[in-house]
């Protein structure tokens, strides 16, 4: 893996940064689009990425469709996509597999992970949590708004840890700052607490998260919410500790003036996250046995909102 094949599944806000950081030391990073608009404004214009992270870079190679990458089958294939594309992307993905192949999730969401082991196999898969965060003002254009580093970025079998390694110090060199971890999944619930358990709030209010938690009826649900996750998690094996909570929402308090990404899905009649968020939460809390009321609640609410209109 001296000069790895390396391809970016996803150009949008996260994936336009981590595929410019790659291209600027890697220039035949290969990235992947769902559209060809986005492709040809990506081939004449680059990737640019300003804010607290900086990156202006040309994108030599670009394709609509991971089964066109013809002859360059990647060594590392990065996943920056939502989730609800997820199956059809590893679907895809088995056309060009090879066994050496390292696919890694960078994506939000619970167990996405798992899915990519259970079609290729627990050596092949990897998954990263990504620290930095920011907004697509276009294609290609990201302005990023704070990075903590280091991304944490784990493997799933320890035949891998090797290559994990070489991944991790490969991003470093670009200017992504990442530490290989014991355990990913720990990292992974961290910050997925927050995100599963606020998402469908302010999907369901259409409220900025700040406005959620501010708002007593809402902060109560949020609460409930809160317990009942943490509750899930320790019954996976993540005791996440008695102070979590209140640095939680004291990590809320310094960003959540803005709506979660799944208000934005709902308002232009996309789907949603939610089968990766609460959809998880609830499905790991039945199969430990662990009642979560509210979590249910939040999590139907949305996907019978996001069925009356894709359905529609």
């Amino acid at each position: 893996m001296d000069t790895p094949k390396i391809v970016v599944v996803g150009i949008g806000a996260i994936g336009s940064v981590l595929a410019a950081a790659l291209l600027s030391v890697h220039p035949e990073t290969t990235l992947v689009v769902s559209r060809e608009s986005s492709q040809q404004r990506l081939l004449e214009r680059g990737i640019e990425v300003s804010g607290v992270l900086s990156y202006r870079v040309p994108a030599r190679n670009v394709v609509t469709d991971i089964r066109g990458l013809g002859g360059a089958v990647p060594d590392i294939v990065f996943l920056c996509t939502k989730t609800f594309s997820l199956p059809q992307i590893l679907d895809d993905l088995g056309d060009v597999f090879h066994p050496d192949m390292k696919i890694v999730s960078t994506q939000n969401g619970l167990g996405t992970e798992d899915l990519i082991a259970k079609r290729f196999g627990a050596g092949a898969a990897m998954r990263m949590s990504m620290n930095y965060g920011g907004s697509l003002t276009d294609a290609g254009r990201t302005e990023t708004t704070f990075f903590n580093p280091p991304n944490p970025l784990g493997v799933l079998h320890e035949s891998s840890r090797g290559a994990g390694a070489k991944i991790a110090a490969l991003l470093t060199a670009c200017g992504l700052d990442t530490q290989l971890v014991d355990d990913i999944k720990l990292q992974v619930w961290k910050k997925m607490i927050m995100k599963c358990t606020m998402a469908s709030i302010c999907a369901v209010t259409d409220r900025t998260i700040q406005s959620a938690l501010d708002y007593p009826p809402t902060r109560e649900i949020a609460d409930t919410c809160f317990r009942e996750i943490l509750t899930v998690a320790a019954a996976m094996g993540y005791d996440l500790g008695d102070d979590y909570l209140t640095q939680a929402m004291s990590y809320l308090a310094k960003v959540g003036a803005h709506k979660d990404s799944m208000c934005y899905d709902i308002a232009a009649k996309r789907p949603t996250e939610i089968d990766f968020l609460g959809g998880k939460v609830v499905e790991y809390a039945r199969e430990k046995g662990v009642l979560v009321p509210f979590y249910t609640v939040m999590t139907n609410l949305v996907r019978a909102i996001e069925d009356g209109y894709l359905r529609g």
